[in-house]
């Protein structure tokens, strides 16, 4: 059993190394970063080759491989069911559009949204929704967590004119790079951005 766990931790970091975005590696590049032997990475690449969760290149380069794409897809719906609660909170409090937003790429992703119920006016801001993880709090404080910040970010007319933004991180979760927010056209009061901070850590509990 303890063989399984440690066969199973190995495999896991070395997914999680080839998802860095640095591009495909050699086994001997995977095996020096892992701190393991030539023999163990290749036994480690033929059953996760098998799975498909990694491919080889003409050149024998390590890449992710097309399997972890179903996994991907059922990730979504899972973390939109557990931000509701959360977003719908936010979203009441506040009287403004709470989003959860994920980084796909270069890109923020809006995966899960909820409008205040009343409000007679607030930002419409579909699920679905993509923008540059440079434009707008949401992308920003993704990015701001990459430095290690935690804390909430502002900006105003960034992806549409008039809008304002407020954004936090959801931190402490290694394997998602993710921020709750809130935008509106109205003023932001003070207490919003410790309400959003304590929103995302509310989501990170949740998830943990």
């Amino acid at each position: 059993m303890a063989e399984s766990a440690q066969t199973l931790e190995r495999g896991l970091h070395l997914l999680r190394l080839l998802a860095d975005g640095h591009g495909g590696r050699t086994p001997t590049e995977l095996a020096a970063q892992l701190s393991l032997s030539r023999p163990v990475v290749y036994r480690l690449l033929t059953s996760l080759q098998n799975e498909g969760f990694v491919r080889r290149d003409r050149e024998g380069r390590v890449h992710l491989g097309y399997g972890v794409l179903v996994l991907a897809q059922a990730v979504q719906p899972l973390l939109r069911a557990a931000a509701l609660p959360t977003l719908r909170r936010l979203a009441e409090q506040v009287g403004a559009t709470a989003h959860l937003t994920v980084a796909e790429g270069d890109d923020g992703l809006a995966v899960a949204v909820v409008e205040p119920s009343w409000t007679t006016m607030h930002v419409a801001y579909r699920e679905g929704a993509r923008h540059p993880l440079t434009k707008g709090a949401a992308g920003q404080a993704i990015l701001a967590l990459r430095s290690g910040d935690t804390g909430y970010l502002v900006t105003e007319g960034q992806l549409q004119e008039g809008a304002r933004g407020v954004a936090a991180p959801v931190a402490g979760l290694p394997w998602l790079e993710a921020s709750v927010g809130v935008v509106t056209f109205g003023p932001l009061g003070e207490e919003v951005g410790p309400r959003v901070v304590e929103a995302a850590r509310e989501l990170t509990e949740a998830l943990g």
